[in-house]
């Protein structure tokens, strides 16, 4: 077999490949939402969070803008007035419906926004099968089923923030049982880490983000940290210590976090008869005290371990240590939706992915020689390079390939609607 006829088997299993994965990725953006009622689909809880319905059409929208409407010959747009609805940020592609009046689409329905969506995955579809179709098109249709499962979590955190706000507290998905265990017996709570160079970020081998490259270099002093997330019987202590009435464990900006909002536990915790519970997406369920404490704010996570005596690993510290770390998880697809109790079942550190993200103590900023991606996808990640600090690791809300140790997420250090935890640090 001659070396051209190699590589267009290869091009042609890629493209099947790739085929695959896009019917994949919409359709389980599709399931998370079959059980929705339009109602359900519509309410916008709050300002940072979106309905799923938009989730939905956003998604389709990104194909549809930046690939099927520059790249497939011939192409008609679904709705001209959809480049308007679903657009979120992107100021190069034009105007875009405000995103706090989300809530008020009523219109299109959720099954016209499904309608719009199998319209946009036929014209994928051929578009896909076009053995014309360069590399370059291939990675960008890459960029957007990994912005798709970004909203996929998202979808899934924003309808819990939005059934928390519902009296009745419905269900997203019903009740099950969670193993209940003792918190396992840990000689080693800290686990050591040699100061000196060490390489971090994504090495180019496989998809990464932007903002996750490129590769360098970064000088550490040896650290140790803890081998299990912060749980919830651990937060249950810090707040019956009076740490939320307490000034001197805040930062400033914090500690006014506190009092303009009157914190006192995580969010979506509420306090009966002496026992705590919390919403999640199976309902109210009492709080699981061996579990990773979740939807907790930056503000939080740094109080905590100034309370603790210990601080919160740097983006770097935290990357270095995930190096030993299988990438396995409690992530989206156990379909839980809730963190579980920490165990530990083996050497090094537990449950470093999934369950919950985990901040660190570093602001989202460039690395070194950062350079945005050419075209619309500049608008991706470095613009929002301002007033944000670092998260690692995934959640239970977090589709599994999608994360990796090099996954840089960032969200401002008030917002606690994400499935955020903390894991602690100490100098030696």
């Amino acid at each position: 077999m001659t070396r051209q006829n190699i590589s267009s088997q290869q091009a042609s299993t890629d493209r099947t490949d790739l085929i695959a994965r896009f019917k994949d990725v919409r359709q389980t953006s599709l399931a998370l939402s079959d059980d929705l009622s339009d109602a359900d689909a519509t309410v916008q809880s709050m300002a940072d969070a979106s309905p799923a319905k938009w989730h939905l059409g956003h998604t389709t929208w990104f194909f549809e803008a930046v690939i099927l409407q520059p790249h497939l010959a011939a192409y008609e747009n679904f709705n001209d007035a959809f480049h308007f609805l679903f657009n979120s940020y992107y100021e190069a592609l034009g105007p875009r419906h405000a995103r706090p009046r989300r809530g008020m689409l009523t219109r299109p329905s959720l099954e016209r926004v499904r309608e719009y969506r199998a319209y946009v995955d036929a014209a994928m579809d051929r578009f896909l099968r076009d053995p014309a179709v360069s590399g370059e098109l291939k990675d960008l249709v890459e960029l957007g089923l990994h912005h798709e499962q970004q909203h996929q979590e998202l979808l899934l955190t924003d309808l819990l923030h939005l059934f928390a706000q519902n009296p009745l507290q419905p269900e997203y998905r019903a009740p099950i049982p969670l193993p209940v265990g003792k918190m396992p017996a840990n000689k080693q709570p800290w686990h050591h880490f040699e100061g000196g160079i060490h390489q971090v970020g994504n090495d180019g081998e496989d998809f990464a983000f932007d903002c996750e490259g490129p590769r360098h270099d970064v000088l550490t002093q040896s650290f140790e940290m803890a081998t299990m997330p912060v749980t919830v019987g651990e937060w249950i202590t810090f707040i019956n210590d009076g740490a939320y009435k307490n000034p001197l464990l805040w930062l400033s900006d914090g500690w006014a976090f506190v009092q303009n909002e009157g914190l006192s536990a995580p969010l979506y915790w509420e306090n009966r008869d002496d026992q705590w519970w919390s919403m999640t997406l199976r309902g109210a369920q009492p709080v699981n005290a061996n579990a990773p404490v979740s939807h907790i704010s930056y503000f939080e996570a740094d109080a905590f371990a100034r309370w603790a005596g210990h601080r919160l690993p740097t983006e770097f510290e935290w990357e270095i240590a995930a190096a030993e770390s299988p990438l396995s998880g409690n992530f989206s697809e156990t379909g839980l939706y809730r963190p579980l109790p920490v165990s530990k079942k083996s050497k090094g550190l537990s449950q470093m992915f999934g369950d919950v993200w985990e901040w660190t103590s570093s602001p989202y900023m460039a690395y070194p020689g950062f350079k945005p991606k050419a075209g619309v996808a500049s608008e991706y990640n470095g613009k929002f390079m301002s007033g944000q600090f670092v998260l690692r690791g995934g959640s239970c809300a977090t589709p599994t390939e999608h994360i990796r140790a090099s996954y840089r997420n960032f969200f401002y250090p008030h917002q606690r609607w994400q499935f955020s935890g903390l894991r602690l640090s100490r100098d030696t």
